[in-house]
């Protein structure tokens, strides 16, 4: 298969009174895997049913291989959506459900009957494709052996490939997936995961991948594009998310666990304070007025000086063990430190610590919540 772009120019679409999504422009890259992430209601769904046809937009136009798309029906798009739900027919073996878009596309209706279409010259033949080519994807798939079996009979995973394996055999021109592990446990979503990247290696297809975790985001993507209220908030790299957050509900959204959150005021200097103290950063371009300040939990760490905390608890994972402090100033502000476990907490006999954090690694956000750009100071109080 040869690996399709795809072009979102202006889309707009709304329900009711409301837009779904507002002027939307997005180019997915041939042989990308990009994932439409965000909380229910953003509109990536809505998104993903646009690109496939199933949806109109309200303005705007669509592109698939530099052709415009836009009026196309679904069916004439060379797209394959795996949905949720699997959609499999529960009447049809694995192989009947892998080899029914080829039947439909390479067989008159009248080859279709299974009386009349015996008669038919050539439709061994053609058959006789349609079987090899069900028997590839499957075995690429690792399903071959699953063939005669209803999909009754399979787990949740063999359910997904199969219904990967039906949108493989088309050789299209983009893989559609929306939230196709939802439904999946724990485990298995890892497995699958882990699965879904390594068939997008193999295939060097073009994936549009619709999710609301962000685990499965980051891990899977080449780039993100994370949706908030109908519009793209950031588009980029899964490290660009994570290191360079472009607004506060971006920096909030990515990462486990979430990002660290502290009251700031930026002075008319430029330089930051929490809780009315400098900590060494200073803004060089927003507005004096109140700000947040963000830390990811593995450039906090304890210190000499710093902001005063108690140790509320203690959770351990592996390697890592976060610890989650309340802070003296304000007793409704929590931090989480990421340590390796067995590494000293740093608190004293009744749990009191203080907390430093990497400067040039922190997120300063303004009143407007988008990212301030930001200059290390040698200011820092104690």
């Amino acid at each position: 298969m040869t690996p399709q772009s795809i072009q979102l120019s202006g889309i707009g679409k709304g329900f009711g009174d409301g837009d779904v999504l507002k002027d939307i422009d997005l180019a997915v890259e041939p042989g990308e895997f990009l994932s439409l992430v965000g909380m229910s209601g953003c509109g990536k769904s809505t998104l993903l049913r646009i690109i496939a046809g199933l949806e109109a937009p309200d303005r705007g136009r669509v592109s698939i291989g530099g052709e415009d798309v836009t009026g196309t029906d679904p069916s004439d798009r060379n797209l394959a959506m795996v949905f949720q739900s699997y959609a499999l027919y529960p009447h049809m073996t694995v192989g009947q459900n892998i080899a029914t878009p080829l039947r439909m596309r390479r067989l008159s209706l009248a080859e279709r009957l299974p009386l009349v279409g015996r008669t038919i010259p050539g439709r061994a033949g053609r058959l006789a494709e349609i079987q090899a080519e069900v028997a590839r994807a499957a075995d690429a798939l690792e399903i071959g052996h699953l063939l005669d079996r209803k999909p009754a009979q399979l787990s949740g995973g063999q359910r997904q490939r199969v219904a990967l394996a039906r949108a493989l055999v088309r050789s299209p021109a983009a893989f559609l997936m929306d939230e196709p592990l939802s439904n999946l446990d724990a485990k298995l979503r890892t497995h699958m995961r882990e699965e879904l990247t390594s068939l997008h290696r193999r295939l060097g297809a073009t994936f549009v991948y619709v999710t609301h975790d962000q685990v499965e985001a980051m891990t899977m993507s080449d780039r993100i594009a994370l949706m908030s209220a109908g519009r793209i908030e950031q588009l980029g790299t899964p490290d660009e998310l994570y290191q360079r957050p472009a607004t506060l509900m971006v920096a909030g959204f990515i990462g486990t666990p979430s990002i660290n959150l502290l009251p700031a005021e930026i002075a008319a200097s430029g330089m930051v304070s929490v809780f009315g103290r400098d900590i060494g950063l200073a803004s060089t371009g927003s507005l004096a007025g109140p700000a947040t300040v963000g830390l990811r939990a593995e450039d906090v760490a304890p210190a000499p000086v710093g902001l005063a905390a108690r140790v509320l608890r203690t959770e351990t994972q592996g390697p890592d063990r976060f610890v989650t402090c309340q802070l003296l100033d304000d007793a409704a502000v929590r931090i989480v430190m990421r340590q390796k476990t067995g590494e000293p907490i740093g608190a004293d006999a009744d749990g009191l610590l203080h907390l430093g954090f990497a400067r040039d690694r922190a997120h300063l956000f303004g009143a407007d919540g988008v990212r301030c750009r930001t200059v290390v100071s040698d200011r820092v109080a104690a």
